[in-house]
């Protein structure tokens, strides 16, 4: 399929090109040969678990996983598992049943501001960057000064008040988990959110349609996040991957289960004891996939450092402090390459 100038410069959306490219992917979409998706190790996962034990276990547990991995599902949450049932229900049925008319009237200007709220299929400022086959949209959820449901998606009917009870609920367990997090590191429960501030959430249901060509492409390139702890839903369809000792590790779909990623603003506070997660998401060519992803961030202006109890003469601050806005910044100009920008801060 010929992608015309104009084509290019509306960004059309990546479900509009499944639906016509039955061969081959356009070239913009191609990664590079060295990022292009191998076989995943199949006998390893990440941890999983469960937030119903002592609190002694789970706080072992999850330092653990910190320690050795970023990222790990947590089971017996608290969470109602029939809204995780419904945020992918909603989410589904807006990308594959909504006419296309619809969805345009979302559409966010990416060219204007970094992370707009709305509809769209890329998010980095660079015009001659490789693009993911996804399309997504993204909500500003809170503080609730930013949450605007009337900006949000009027299909299904409940849409809206299913992302309103959604945020509120992945607060809490946002809460609770950078609450273990301390607590596994020595320190006070509080200590991790407070050097975030208040939570700037966005929720981003991305969909992956069919790609012809899932050897050339990839969902989503390789990252870590920019914040500070981010919560994530899959439905059926795997696609989600984890980087681990250089490999990477399929991270299974769990319906009642919920991943979390620890992001880069938590690793500088933990001053690199705890490592961000560097993941991506593959693409296959018979089956959409459909993600959910809360993210958790500092406001802009916040300044994060290492830890002050964590810095020791033995163990010296292995990270300059950053105004959270300027790496947002670096973040989408340069692009996420793996865990090229956090690297920069280095020491």
């Amino acid at each position: 399929m010929e992608i015309s100038g104009e084509e290019q410069q509306q960004h059309i959306t990546v479900q509009s090109l499944a639906q016509n490219c039955k061969v081959q992917v356009p070239q913009q979409y191609v990664q590079l040969p060295e990022h292009r998706p191998n076989n995943a190790a199949a006998a390893k996962s990440i941890p999983i678990i469960n937030l119903s034990g002592s609190r002694t276990k789970v706080r072992e547990e999850v330092g653990q996983a910190c320690r050795e991995w970023g990222a790990f599902q947590v089971s017996n949450h608290g969470f109602p598992i029939q809204l995780l049932d419904d945020m992918r229900r909603v989410g589904l049925n807006f990308f594959e049943d909504c006419p296309m008319t619809d969805k345009l009237t979302y559409s966010c200007d990416s060219n204007t501001s970094f992370a707009a709220q709305g509809y769209g299929s890329r998010m980095l400022v660079s015009d001659d960057s490789v693009l993911d086959w996804r399309d997504y949209f993204d909500h500003h959820t809170l503080p609730l000064s930013r949450r605007d449901p009337s900006r949000w998606p009027h299909f299904p009917p409940n849409y809206r008040q299913v992302i309103a009870e959604y945020s509120d609920h992945t607060k809490a367990l946002a809460q609770t988990l950078l609450s273990l997090i301390s607590e596994s590191l020595g320190l006070p429960s509080s200590r991790i959110e407070e050097a975030v501030g208040e939570f700037y959430q966005n929720i981003t249901v991305s969909y992956y349609p069919p790609c012809p060509q899932p050897e050339l492409t990839l969902g989503l390139q390789a990252h870590s996040d920019m914040g500070a702890i981010t919560l994530l839903i899959q439905h059926d369809v795997m696609g989600l991957q984890v980087l681990k000792d250089g490999e990477w590790i399929n991270v299974h779909p769990l319906s009642d289960a919920i991943v979390v990623l620890l992001a880069d603003q938590t690793e500088i506070i933990t001053n690199g004891l705890y490592r961000s997660a560097q993941h991506r998401a593959i693409t296959n060519a018979s089956k959409a996939r459909l993600s959910v992803a809360t993210f958790h961030d500092p406001a802009k202006t916040t300044i994060i450092s290492p830890a002050s109890e964590l810095i020791t003469e033995s163990s010296p601050p292995r990270y300059r402090q950053v105004t959270y806005g300027d790496y947002v910044s670096l973040w989408y100009t340069k692009g996420p390459e793996g865990k090229r920008n956090i690297e920069g801060l280095l020491i």
